[in-house]
């Protein structure tokens, strides 16, 4: 058996994970994604789809339908609040549309594997709750994503020899890849394009507003005058940037709206959008624990003591609840 460890963004043992994803096999791997929404139909809370927040870059996942592992995964963003996509067309049909997607880099194996053919050497490292498979070797499909124990993971990178080594290599230098991110947005702005529910000038101000640009950005002008952390108010030097993300947005109101926008610095506006800093309403800020709180004071970010960068509005408090919830990096 292979005994192999590779260390994550955080220094930390990486962390493996399986996803059953038989109905959307096809389009999250040609998208370079995984995607499941954020509650249950009735609401309730799911693990399996909760784990989707828990994920960091470098982790591996292992992608399983058809009763094959047909590609090993490597996480390359943390998880994003995103709109169901639309190439999933009718698969899910009772799935809300919100949900998280967290962007992978997907690699071929050379030869599928089927676990059922050496269950008995998964077994004995299943694990008790959220297992992805039962005792015969037969994939739960309840359980969307599912943590793997290393001794689990190892069994299975058994199997894949020198092939999977290289791939846990390629997993070290894993970073942020916005494209699966970048793909959803211009399918919502294609969407935005042709809705005729909107006079071309809206059309227009939104299509600009995912870019910080035109109306949106005059409208946090009108609320912000200078970035909250640095103090800059160089307008040059600033960018309009959403809390509430653009493509989370349900209405074009909330994408204009300036109270759903901050002016920063674009190292600040990196770590905003990445979900690695957030605010509470009275002006505290938030560090992600999954960031090196030194390298974000290098970035002018104060953590000791923790920096208020004063309150913000009641209109701009809801919008800051949902960065807190669906934007800000928790860590596991």
């Amino acid at each position: 058996m292979l005994n192999i460890i590779f260390l994550g963004e955080r220094g930390n043992m990486m962390t493996y994970w399986w996803v059953n994803h038989k109905q959307t096999y096809r389009q999250e791997v040609e998208g370079q994604y995984i995607w499941s929404p954020k509650t249950k139909s009735n609401g309730s809370r799911n693990q399996s789809y909760d784990n989707l927040r828990l994920v960091v870059p470098g982790d591996l996942v292992f992608s399983y339908a058809g009763a094959q592992i047909r590609q090993l995964g490597i996480v390359t963003r943390p998880a994003v609040s995103s709109p169901k996509p639309p190439e999933f067309g009718s698969a899910g049909t009772n799935w809300a549309q919100d949900g998280w997607m967290v962007p992978i880099e997907w690699h071929a194996l050379p030869q599928p594997l089927r676990p059922k053919e050496f269950i008995g050497e998964i077994r004995p490292y299943l694990p008790e709750k959220y297992a992805p498979l039962n005792a015969e070797g037969d994939g739960y499909q309840h359980v969307y994503l599912a943590a793997v124990p290393d001794a689990m993971a190892a069994v299975l990178l058994a199997r894949l020899g020198a092939w999977g080594v290289d791939v846990l290599r390629i997993a070290r230098g894993a970073g942020d890849d916005d494209g699966a991110v970048r793909r959803v947005d211009d399918a919502l702005e294609t969407e935005i394009q042709s809705d005729l529910g909107l006079d071309e000038t809206t059309r227009r101000a939104v299509i600009e507003a995912r870019r910080g640009q035109g109306r949106f950005r005059l409208n946090v002008e009108a609320v912000e005058q200078a970035c909250r952390v640095t103090g800059v108010t160089d307008p040059r030097l600033l960018r309009a940037s959403h809390i509430k993300p653009w493509r989370s947005c349900t209405t074009s109101a909330e994408r204009l709206d300036g109270n759903n926008g901050l002016l920063l610095c674009p190292n600040v506006d990196h770590l905003f959008d990445r979900g690695y800093i957030s605010f509470q309403n009275d002006g505290r800020i938030l560090v992600s624990p999954l960031i090196d709180a030194n390298q974000i004071a290098r970035l002018g970010v104060s953590t000791a003591p923790p920096l208020n960068v004063g309150a913000f509005s009641s209109g701009q408090a809801s919008y800051l609840a949902f960065h807190r919830e669906s934007v800000f990096l928790h860590g596991r």
